[in-house]
């Protein structure tokens, strides 16, 4: 997903993905500990995935904060 593409979810819908995101990245881990998986660049992908949509989260939260002292 691009971030383009985040920017234009609600934060409701930031973080319901967040948590699927992370749900992913922990089977994704977990899979990968038991039997290497074929593709181990899937589990970076997502890491940053997860990073990504914290990050929006943030900015959009700071900017309710901003406008809401305005």
């Amino acid at each position: 997903m691009k971030n383009s593409e985040l920017r234009g979810l609600s934060l409701d819908e930031l973080k319901s993905k967040l948590a699927v995101e992370k749900e992913n990245y922990a089977k994704l881990k977990f899979a990968h500990s038991i039997t290497p998986i074929e593709n181990p660049m899937k589990i970076r992908e997502s890491r940053k995935l997860v990073s990504r949509i914290s990050t929006e989260i943030r900015v959009k939260e700071l900017n309710q904060v901003a406008e809401a002292s305005n």
